[in-house]
């Protein structure tokens, strides 16, 4: 097993330049008790260096992320610049060019943040989001603009292997957890991408007697997200679905901000990304109030993904005991400030003893 890495690191926009750097002292930390190497190359991309070049990365930026094993990204957007341009101009580029078709989001129940929900049962799942096709292609286009006719277009486009491999990750997942995978859908209003999607999904899994599938209608599925969301085990879905459940989930836990997330080329031909789902929320920017739950966690995410499975859960124990024991930020109902909560993190991975799960 490689005990040495080189990782990509934009910490992008508003807070991604706090809790980055948070993390990633985490991070160096944990690899050190477990003998790793992780080499970072930092780069000032996002909307500062928009404003300074007109685009949101070099002309060569892709090239250069594509010499690294993974990529860690803090954040991108800003009220400066419209965020077609920031997303389109860096995120999308990045997982389309090396085939990240998975979107993986947790959604857990963390000791220490409060749910809005009344009930106590417990909440584990994952949210696997096909993350290179469906309602965010690029085909479209509007035609008068302007004028009363005025008309935008934009076309949904599923390809069967694009929905047959989302489907094969999420079954591994489930098959791998309690065996129960739920497809998210709308084939009763979306009469030709959404039934295809349905065919697909149930074909890949006749390929996994030992996991059940359900397919549910996305306004239910949303409703069931909220009233009974310890129920599911994985959920897989398109892109737009995906990106709206996943928010859900960390809403119904109890604060997006500690919500991770991982770009995934699940072979590993091409590197993944890994960044917290909270975006770069400007209003609180530069104030040392940030929660970097979400990133520290995608930072675990990453280590998972190396191969290096024991780091990675090391460095989960010791951000959940932190924020079990009140050591949380503002936002969870904490009163510590990036840098304590951070501190806190740190002093729990060094207090820890190393763990191996062989």
């Amino acid at each position: 097993m490689r005990r040495s890495h080189s990782i990509a690191v934009i910490a992008g926009d508003g807070i991604g330049q706090e809790v980055v750097p948070a993390a990633v002292e985490c991070l160096d930390l944990v690899a050190g008790i477990y003998g790793l190497n992780l080499e970072y190359e930092h780069l000032d991309w996002g909307s500062d260096y928009y404003l300074r070049h007109g685009r949101m990365m070099p002309e060569d930026g892709l090239e250069r992320l594509g010499r690294h094993e993974a990529i860690f990204l803090g954040a991108v957007g800003s009220p400066e610049i419209p965020d077609a341009e920031t997303l389109w101009g860096l995120l999308i580029p990045i997982r389309r060019e090396f085939q990240q078709y998975i979107n993986l989001r947790p959604v857990k129940t963390l000791d220490g943040v409060a749910s809005p929900l009344a009930s106590q049962e417990p909440i584990d799942l994952l949210i696997v989001r096909e993350n290179n096709e469906g309602e965010y292609s690029e085909i479209g286009g509007r035609m008068f603009r302007g004028q009363p006719q005025e008309s935008a277009v934009q076309e949904t486009v599923f390809t069967r292997m694009g929905v047959t491999r989302a489907a094969h990750y999420a079954a591994r997942l489930a098959g791998s957890r309690r065996g129960k995978l739920t497809s998210a859908t709308k084939s009763n209003g979306i009469i030709h991408t959404m039934p295809f999607w349905d065919e697909v999904v149930a074909q890949t899994l006749q390929e996994y007697p030992g996991v059940t599938l359900s397919s549910e209608l996305i306004d239910a599925l949303a409703a069931h997200l909220v009233l009974r969301p310890w129920t599911f085990d994985v959920i897989v879905a398109s892109n737009l679905f995906g990106d709206i459940l996943s928010d859900l989930g960390s809403a119904v836990t109890g604060s997006i901000g500690v919500a991770p997330s991982a770009n995934l080329n699940p072979e590993r031909r091409f590197p993944s990304l890994f960044e917290p789902v909270h975006g770069s929320a400007p209003d609180i920017a530069g104030k040392g109030v940030a929660n970097p739950v979400g990133q520290i966690w995608s930072g675990a995410m990453l280590l998972e993904h190396l191969g290096h499975g024991d780091a990675a859960r090391h460095l989960q124990l010791a951000f959940e005991a932190a924020l079990r024991d009140g050591a949380g930020t503002r936002d969870v109902g904490g009163t510590s400030s990036t840098e304590e909560f951070t501190r806190e993190v740190l002093r729990r991975i060094q207090a820890s003893p190393a763990r191996s799960g062989r």
